[in-house]
């Protein structure tokens, strides 16, 4: 998706990661009130904005999990590497 974009295929994936952690994030606090949802993920109600408006550009993969672990979210991680 993101490599269709013209980004490499590095930043194309660390792209996809953090979509797929915002989304998951967007999920979590759906319906809750911005400031309780700043609560819940350790930051601040600004934060919970721009996480609500897709600003990707302004989080890192560690900023997106340590606001899922503030939320009680277990992570799991799995790749694949290519056979050589």
């Amino acid at each position: 998706m993101f490599a269709d974009l013209g980004f490499s295929s590095q930043e194309a994936e660390n792209l996809k990661i953090r979509a797929q952690l915002m989304s998951e994030l967007r999920d979590l606090i759906d319906g809750m009130p911005q400031v309780s949802a700043a609560e819940l993920l350790g930051v601040s109600q600004p934060r919970i904005s721009d996480l609500k408006r897709g600003k990707i550009g302004l989080f890192t993969i560690d900023a997106l999990v340590n606001m899922l672990s503030s939320a009680g979210a277990t992570l799991r991680i799995s790749l694949s590497v290519p056979a050589e």
